[in-house]
């Protein structure tokens, strides 16, 4: 099969295409043909190795999980002698594991008790590849908030894979959604359901103090002294995009004397989340928003555009049509 190859850190230059073994579903596997898979900031952080502790994790030299890519879209095409849940044909999209990566190949072998679930009817391969980080992530971050209606909730970076999503999903739960982006993305943001769109290049955010039950910082470039400004006494802040130099800044930096909860880390990867999201979409109470799509020989150039700082909504990326015959 053909698969995109990252045997060192550095530039997007490192990825190249290459043919590889294909691997085989093991009894409780199901073996998926990737359609559509995407670029995300998980992919080209550990590209890059960045933060520096990626090497600790995946290798010191060079990843030890060369196909990168946490997140797919495809067609069972073989099943473990074990396994009950899906059959061959089955339209899965969901998550490969942050730890395990191989999505941006054409063929991928997974658990069948892992972090995917059935596409709903009428959804495309590259909506569906679009869906899981973003919506994935948002869904987590939001969730341990307890976001609820009638909250009032800011976004920073709205216009983002993630923060597009945590629009439309902190809507879904009932909050008074407040987007913050740049001028370009101001219609797009109002559209995915925002109550007020804020552009950081003209609005002065200090005119908002105390004023949100939850902040949201998805991009990792609001400085958390504003994140404590904006938010309410006893409010919550969310750092989905937190990294170490960020951590360690946000932990001297203090919170200025009031109670606010502040929740990090990464986002968890389950099934029920992938189900639940797919019975939004088929409810149109979601839409992926889809900056750019590439195929597999130009996964470069999409990992130029993801990390680029410019994209809107996620990066995706086609694979070339499979052999005959389903297997390869």
């Amino acid at each position: 099969m053909k698969a995109a190859l990252v045997t060192a850190y550095g530039s997007p230059d490192v990825i190249h295409i290459t043919e590889v073994p294909a691997p085989s579903p093991k009894r409780n596997d199901v073996l998926i043909r990737i359609h559509a898979s995407a670029v995300n900031a998980a992919d080209w952080r550990l590209r890059r190795a960045d933060p520096w502790f990626v090497r600790l994790v995946f290798g010191p030299f060079r990843p030890r999980r060369p196909i990168l890519g946490v997140v797919f879209a495809g067609e069972v095409v073989e099943v473990g002698a074990e396994v009950t849940t899906y059959r061959k044909g089955d339209r899965l999209f969901g998550w490969t594991s942050i730890m395990g990566l191989g999505g941006h190949a054409e063929f991928i072998a997974l658990p069948e008790s892992g972090a995917f679930a059935r596409m709903p009817a009428g959804m495309t391969w590259t909506d569906a590849a679009a869906i899981p980080f973003g919506f994935g992530t948002a869904r987590h971050f939001l969730s341990k908030a307890n976001v609820s209606k009638g909250q009032r909730v800011l976004i920073y970076g709205a216009s983002g894979a993630v923060g597009s999503a945590a629009v439309q999903l902190a809507r879904t739960m009932g909050a008074e959604v407040t987007g913050v982006c740049s001028t370009g993305n101001v219609e797009l943001v109002r559209s995915l359901g925002a109550t007020h769109v804020l552009d950081y290049t003209k609005d002065d955010l200090s005119a908002f103090r105390d004023r949100y039950d939850v902040v949201f910082e998805t991009v990792g470039k609001l400085p958390f002294k504003t994140s404590v400004d904006l938010v309410k006494p006893n409010g919550v802040i969310l750092t989905g995009s937190e990294m170490p130099a960020q951590m360690l800044a946000r932990l001297f930096a203090g919170k200025g004397g009031k109670r606010v909860t502040v929740i990090g880390g990464t986002a968890g990867e389950r099934a029920a989340d992938m189900q639940h999201l797919a019975e939004l979409w088929q409810r149109k109470e979601i839409r992926a928003v889809i900056d750019s799509t590439y195929p597999l020989a130009r996964i470069a150039e999409a990992h130029a555009r993801a990390e680029s700082g410019r994209k809107v909504g996620s990066v995706v990326v086609t694979m070339s049509d499979p052999p005959q015959g389903g297997r390869p």
